[in-house]
Order: structure tokens, then C-alpha cells, then sequence
């Protein structure tokens, strides 16, 4: 059975930072690209970042110079570093495992979702 699991959301005031961890289970986490997104209410989940099984990233526009993915593949976490956090970035971040970049499957899987609000 496949499972992500988020931690590390919260309340933080402006500026601030977060780290935010995925935990995997299940899978062969090496060979799965993987990706925080978030969404608010009444928008469509969008991607934050992303990081291949060769360690290439990208990032969003918003991304840039404030976030930083990373992943452990000994530990089989992912983990996405937030500074200089604004109101604009409350959100639920997910984490997303997708193994159809490299061919280990079919099927994508996402975790439940951990709330960052940003507020002073």
C-alpha cells in the first residue's frame, strides 16, 4: 500500500519559514519524480516544485529564490524548504510521487495535504 504523508505545515507570520516533509511508503522511492503543489479554496492545484530521480529541479515563477526541494532517497522523504513566506502562500501543499517519467509505473500518487497559512 502506497502512502505519502505530509508534516510540517502551520501558522507563521510573514517572512517566516516552514519546511515541509513527504514520507513514502510503499513505493521504490528512487525512481519516482517527486513534486509539491498546492491549492486554495476555488483554485486548481497548481505545481510549487518538482525533482527528478537524477536530482534536476524546477521551480515555479513564485518559487524561485524563496523555496527549495530536496529529497532523501535513503530516507525516502521529500522535502520542500519555504522562506520569506507571504500571505499569498497560504495554502494545502501536497506532495504528488509520479513514476511515469521513468517508466516504474502507471499511476501517480499524492498525500492528504498539510495547511501552511501565513498571517501575522
Amino acid at each position: 500500500q502506497v502512502q505519502l504523508v505530509e508534516s510540517g505545515g502551520g501558522l507563521v507570520q510573514p517572512g517566516g519559514s516552514l519546511r515541509l516533509s513527504c514520507g513514502a511508503s510503499g513505493i521504490i522511492f528512487s525512481r519516482y519524480v517527486m513534486g509539491w503543489y498546492r491549492q486554495v479554496p476555488g483554485k486548481q492545484r497548481e505545481l510549487v516544485a518538482g525533482i527528478d530521480i537524477f536530482g534536476n529541479i524546477n521551480y515555479v515563477d513564485f518559487a524561485k529564490g524563496r523555496f527549495t526541494i530536496s529529497r532523501d532517497n535513503a530516507k525516502n522523504t521529500v522535502y520542500l524548504q519555504m522562506n520569506s513566506l507571504q500571505p499569498e502562500d497560504t495554502a494545502v501543499y501536497y506532495c504528488n510521487a509520479d513514476p511515469r517519467p521513468s517508466g516504474a509505473g502507471r499511476y501517480d500518487y499524492w498525500g492528504q495535504g498539510t495547511q501552511v497559512t501565513v498571517s501575522s
